[in-house]
């Protein structure tokens, strides 16, 4: 960040040039190389990423370093540049570059590449530039998806937050390398990337098969600003950057989009947007409506053992642009009592769905979903400003195993949950189950009220599992409760959101 306002001029960036900048840099730098000497440097975790930022520093700033801080410098970056080549070159002609083939995730993978590239382009060594620009090129050919993604457990499906670092990673090589294909790679990803955002800024959580949850991202920003809609959608994300409390990285990755970004006019995005709808080749779509957004999702994945990939268990979520998220399509692990539905077989819980199809037109949205003893189709009605319906068609194909269809819902602690039976309770840590004469046909919290058929039960809270901790969450901001249901037979579920 420091070399980058040092070295940059802008009308926006009255510091350029002063000296003060270029002296927290090199201080910066000589902490960087005097770690790296008493072998602390590579304890960190995830420290190519802070490689990177020293590299892209010493390129900016190099000839204004004496020649022993400049030789110092160079030593510690070769040598760590060195050993992630050394990665890059082993799973370099490995089948795919997702987790199960390189046993990393792709997003390191491209941004080990990168910074190889970058590093071979400013130390001179063309080895270092010729293996990470054939890594790189192929991620933007072949690795990438069509609908503008790279999946990190399959090609079948997104992983959204992390998509950002990866196209990250492709988006500085093309800024060196001028390659065509990265560009196009770029604009699929920006595609993906305007369509599959929440209006508040974050990626859509329902087709993410690692995150429940992910902020607004800085990351590779400067990689859709080639695009009159991607610089509008970069500048969309940052707006929201503004308002929270950044870490260094966050703000070394804003000074990379300041670094490499591409000023020219912008165009319109789909977040605000009054209507908008978009579906993949692969079974997952979003539409928005006024207020509303929703998102189905029909994509199918071989559950892992692996704690960082989630099973594909959630399919349906709502956004409100005022209220935001309010039923969560957000995935789980070993939690089948979060999973829109779980069927129970041979005294094994099944909770992924064996095959599945979404149907997107202007009258209704469908998203049909198969088990073993049953299908179920869920449409979604055109809303209206102050109103959204759904339903659920559940039919049998033989006898039918005992299945729950589960709803999650976004509830917050420290605010009132009231159901149509007069029962009003402050939700905290305390354990709440509600059965069907003690919800009624309703419950309003935070200004949305959710319409239900008969039957249901709610539960607060369930605890996600978070891969991060390999367990639960810790607390109750990520907590969650659900209305769920009972089916035993063919039957149609109404629902509707309702907004004061």
């Amino acid at each position: 960040m420091a070399s980058v306002l040092y070295t940059r001029p802008n009308p926006a960036n009255p510091r350029c040039g002063d000296a003060k900048l270029l002296a927290l840099a090199q201080q910066i730098g000589d902490l960087l190389a005097s770690e790296h000497a008493r072998g602390r440097y590579t304890t960190r975790l995830d420290h190519h990423r802070d490689t990177y930022m020293w590299l892209d520093a010493y390129r900016l700033v190099a000839s204004k370093l004496d020649d022993a801080r400049r030789d110092r410098w160079r030593g510690a970056l070769t040598n760590l540049i060195a050993a992630l080549a050394a990665d890059v070159a082993e799973k370099q002609d490995y089948p795919w570059y997702q987790s199960p083939f390189i046993s990393t995730s792709p997003n390191h993978y491209a941004l080990w590449s990168k910074t190889v590239y970058l590093g071979g382009k400013v130390f001179g060594n063309s080895h270092w530039e010729q293996l990470a620009g054939r890594v790189l090129h192929r991620f933007a050919t072949e690795e990438q998806a069509p609908d503008g993604y790279w999946g990190e457990w399959t090609r079948h499906g997104p992983t959204t937050g992390y998509d950002y670092l990866t196209m990250a990673g492709v988006a500085l090589y093309y800024e060196h390398s001028r390659d065509p294909a990265a560009l196009e790679a770029l604009r699929r990803s920006t595609d993906f990337h305007k369509f599959f955002t929440w209006p508040d800024g974050t990626p859509v959580e329902t087709i993410n098969d690692r995150n429940r949850y992910w902020g607004v991202s800085p990351w590779g920003q400067f990689g859709f600003s080639h695009f009159p809609d991607g610089r509008r959608y970069a500048e969309f994300l940052t707006g929201f950057l503004a308002k929270k409390e950044l870490d260094l990285e966050s703000l070394g990755r804003i000074a990379q989009d300041a670094l490499y970004f591409h000023e020219g006019p912008t165009a319109p995005i789909p977040p605000e947007q009054a209507r908008y709808s978009h579906q993949m080749s692969v079974p997952a779509g979003i539409r928005k409506t006024g207020p509303w957004v929703n998102c189905l999702s029909g994509l199918i994945s071989t559950p892992t053992t692996s704690r960082w990939y989630l099973d594909r268990q959630g399919h349906f979520s709502v956004f409100h642009e005022k209220l935001g998220l309010i039923v969560t399509g957000a995935n789980s692990k070993n939690q089948p009592e979060l999973a829109t539905f779980a069927e129970k077989i041979g005294g094994r819980v099944v909770n992924t769905p064996t095959s599945s199809r979404l149907l997107m037109s202007d009258d209704t949205d469908q998203l049909g979903l198969s088990y073993n003893s049953f299908f179920a189709v869920l449409h979604v009605i055109p809303a209206s400003d102050k109103r959204l319906e759904f339903r659920f068609v559940i039919t049998p194909t033989g006898r039918m195993a005992e299945t729950d269809l589960n709803l999650q819902l976004v509830l917050k602690a420290g605010e009132a949950l009231e159901a149509a039976s007069g029962q009003k309770v402050l939700l905290d840590e305390k354990t709440i189950r509600w059965g069907a004469e003690e919800l009624g046909n309703w419950i309003r919290h935070r200004g949305w009220t959710l319409r239900l058929p008969p039957g249901a039960r709610l539960t607060w809270p369930i605890y996600p599992f978070n891969p991060y901790r390999n367990g639960p969450e810790p607390g109750l901001a990520n907590a969650v409760g659900t209305i769920s249901f009972p089916l035993t037979r063919r039957q149609e579920l109404d629902f509707a959101i309702e907004t004061n």
